[in-house]
């Protein structure tokens, strides 16, 4: 057979496909909303890279805080930048205030002029919120006039909250990572992060398990109609054409539908990245233009839908018999091999294997075997569950009358039945073995903070100079506020003979020394030191605490400008204190410490303040409560709240990427479900209208449909946590980490899959209805 034969079957089906009539069309369109819908997410998937490249690249332009040790010097071209980020409920503010010191200094990326004293840029979604009355808290501690806003070049995402705002004096205030001095915006030389074998792993596996689903649907999709158009294949076959040539006109229908699918695709992708500049999923927005798909895997994509669709055809028309008089599948059909399913996730684990026990140290993980294995396994789920359904539903007895119309139309195409749950199988096989993955190796990438959050739950950072007394008692009357534990801290050394030999010098109250150390007894007036802490490690601070030794508090030990540091004459009858330690960040509190009456006044515009803050959780937006009074107190404090754990960065972006993508996926699960559940409904209209023209009952022809869903979904979820259970042990097993299995993770997503298929079933009732009508036997 040439290929002009070969062409001209194949546009023959394409003619039939657009020129069949309303019955023709219909069949079309569901095809291509089919495929439309999976096209549109691989759109979106080709178009991930791009996007966080731009995100990332932008994110690079606008950097500004260097942590530089030695501050640059003034010149007409430097700016003052302090980082002044803020918390606002569940969402980050990035803030910064500027000080420009000459006609040179660098704008910022998105802002086209420098914000005077008292006024601020905003980004939209920032300005929105502060315009709105929920923002009204956040806008007491913003109290500046907006007079601009940030365009898309110095944003990272369209629902990203962001200002700068103008601001005086901050040179008095460098200090390295926090306000610093620069003369230009962006890192010259990025760094480039250290590969983790895990997290690349973890990268790969999150991309298969959410495209597979993906192709399953495209493959469901083009073999709707399938029956129907079976029957005009008879009738092709009684003018004249032979088998080859049916099943060639066949699959130049399924590409026809695959073409148009394309075009429907790329127009709900284009809907979607539309509207994706005003969603925010998981805190991760982005603006439409980042979304452009790398033209390479676009075309990839344009041609292989249509080649699958032909393909696929070829492959379901294997096993039928198309005569001119009719349609044979065989009066009883062959039933389905086992041998070579099983021989897909045999193959799919022989190639993990090699992997087993690598880990984070031992080696790489070779990404094609890893791509290769998963596909493999998840694609033995859509090979092993026709066999299930098919034995399982041949074995189902007797019942009630919905159950009987219900079996045996599994019985007659359990195929088609499987096919329908094929793609939530897979989505729930995968997703448990991610959760097992995740789960297991969530200890490598979570740290403890050290943090006592049973002593306090935040923490206010002062910048030098502020009165702490006046600022505990301002937290004191915040709303929500227990108990307030306020410190000045510093650096107390010996300059002249060592800068490097000295201590810590912390100040308080009686009450607040008491809880970081055990004093002997506590007066006004009193200092102590404390011999034997963590934070002194091997140095013995009693040396330094002879009476008449002088000692200098230097703020210039911390990597600010240089100022004149503070001399102190160690006075008599400093009291020795023992450390306590876990209550600030995981560590002992050494050095000397001292009443606030002890304090020469010359200390103070050299101490830093700390005051530890324990709250009534139960009071309504008690930490911004608490925020507001930080700003109050001083424009650059910093409020933290405290967490007994962190995690990695780079995990908790893989996370939510995956948090990401599943609910772009099961969004799609739901509509192709409904999509082919309708089309399902649509080739039985008249069998439905019939068996209700005899009088069947709706509720019985409604809840047939219900077990028609119910028993393939069960055996599929089954099969799925088979599955996800095995790829999730031998992940665990790649990675060196000890398996175990969070049963309740495991009945989650499997919960999630039924549920889809539960919301779709219903919302496919209301079409069933229209259908068992007895008018639905008239024909034309």
């Amino acid at each position: 057979m040439n290929v002009r034969q070969w062409a001209a079957d194949l546009m023959l089906g394409v003619r039939f496909a657009f020129t069949g009539g309303r019955e023709g069309w219909t069949r079309a369109v569901l095809t291509a909303v089919g495929v439309g819908l999976g096209v549109a997410l691989l759109l979106l998937t080709t178009a991930i890279p791009n996007a966080l490249t731009v995100r990332h690249d932008r994110e690079a332009a606008r950097s500004d805080i260097t942590f530089a040790i030695q501050p640059m010097p003034k010149a007409n071209d430097t700016l003052v930048i302090a980082d002044v980020d803020e918390d606002f409920r569940d969402k980050e503010v990035r803030g910064r205030a500027m000080e420009p010191e000459g006609p040179r200094a660098p704008l910022p990326p998105g802002v086209d002029a420098f914000p005077a004293a008292g006024e601020m840029v905003v980004s939209p979604a920032l300005k929105e919120l502060l315009d709105s009355d929920s923002g009204a808290l956040l806008g007491e501690r913003l109290p500046y006039r907006i007079v601009g806003t940030i365009s898309e070049d110095g944003l990272i995402g369209s629902a990203e909250l962001a200002y700068y705002r103008g601001a005086e004096g901050l040179a008095e205030h460098i200090t390295p990572g926090n306000v610093e001095r620069i003369d230009r915006f962006g890192d010259p030389e990025p760094g480039e992060e250290q590969s983790d074998p895990v997290l690349i792993l973890l990268i790969l596996v999150v991309f298969v398990v959410l495209l597979m689903p993906v192709a399953v649907f495209i493959a469901a999709a083009v073999r709707f109609g399938g029956e129907r158009r079976n029957r005009r294949l008879a009738a092709l076959r009684l003018v004249g054409s032979d088998s080859r040539m049916t099943r060639r006109i066949a699959a130049g229908e399924a590409m026809a539908g695959a073409v148009l699918g394309l075009l429907f695709g790329a127009g709900f992708f284009m809907v979607g990245r539309q509207l994706a500049g005003n969603a925010e999923v998981y805190r991760i927005s982005v603006f439409p233009s980042y979304l452009n798909p790398s033209p390479v895997l676009a075309l990839l994509v344009a041609v292989a839908v249509p080649a699958a669709a032909v393909l696929v055809t070829l492959f379901a028309l294997r096993g039928v018999v198309i005569e001119p008089l009719g349609v044979v599948r065989a009066g009883r059909p062959a039933r389905r091999r086992l041998w070579w399913r099983l021989l897909l996730p045999l193959a799919g684990l022989a190639m993990l294997y090699p992997m087993i026990g690598n880990g984070r140290d031992n080696g790489d993980f070779n990404q094609y075997l890893v791509t290769g294995g998963v596909v493999l396994l998840l694609v033995g789920v859509t090979a092993l569950l026709p066999w299930i359904v098919e034995s399982v539903v041949a074995r189902l007895g007797s019942g009630g009358v919905a159950w009987q119309l219900a079996v045996r139309r599994l019985q007659l195409s359990s195929g088609t039945a499987a096919r329908m749950v094929n793609g939530i199988a897979v989505a729930v096989a995968g997703a448990i073995a991610l959760q097992m993955l995740f789960a297991g190796v969530d200890d490598d990438y979570t740290k403890s903070t050290g943090q006592d959050v049973s002593w306090a739950q935040m923490e206010a950072i002062l910048p030098s100079g502020v009165p702490m007394d006046r600022a505990a008692e301002k937290f004191r009357d915040t709303k929500g506020v227990k108990a307030v534990f306020a410190f000045s801290e510093s650096w107390l050394g010996d300059r002249p003979q060592d800068p490097d030999n000295g201590t810590t010098l912390t100040v308080g109250d009686c009450a607040a020394l008491r809880e970081i150390a055990r004093l002997p007894s506590c007066a006004e007036g009193d200092v102590f030191v404390v011999h034997g802490a963590e934070w002194d490690g091997e140095e013995d601070v009693t040396k330094l605490a002879t009476p008449g030794h002088k000692l200098y508090v230097d703020p210039s030990y911390e990597g600010g400008p240089e100022r004149p540091a503070v001399p102190w004459t160690m006075p008599e009858g400093v009291k020795a204190a023992k450390p306590r330690t876990g209550l600030l960040a995981g560590t002992d509190r050494g050095g000397f410490l001292m009443t606030r009456e002890a304090m020469p006044d010359a200390f103070a515009p050299a101490l830093d303040g700390h005051a530890y803050l324990r709250l009534d959780e139960s009071v309504p937006d008690v930490h911004d409560l608490v925020r507001n009074t930080t700003a109050a107190i001083d424009p650059l404090a910093d409020a933290m709240t405290w967490a007994s754990t962190e995690r990695t960065d780079r995990f908790d972006a893989i996370r939510t990427g995956l948090f990401v993508g599943a609910a772009c996926v099961l969004a799609l699960i739901g509509a192709s479900l409904l999509v082919s559940q309708l089309e399902q409904l649509r080739e039985r209209k008249k069998l439905l209208s019939a068996l209700v023209a005899f009088g069947t009952r709706r509720r019985t022809l409604s809840l047939s449909v219900l077990w028609q869903t119910a028993i393939p979904i069960v055996l599929g979820l089954l099969l799925a946590s088979v599955v996800g259970l095995t790829l999730g042990t031998v992940l665990l097993k790649m990675t060196g980490t000890p398996v175990g299995v969070d049963w309740t993770g495991v009945l989650a997503m499997t919960g999630i899959g039924a549920g889809v298929v539960l919301v779709v079933t219903l919302c496919s009732l209301p079409p069933l209805l229209r259908l068992m009508r007895p008018e639905g036997l008239r024909t034309e």
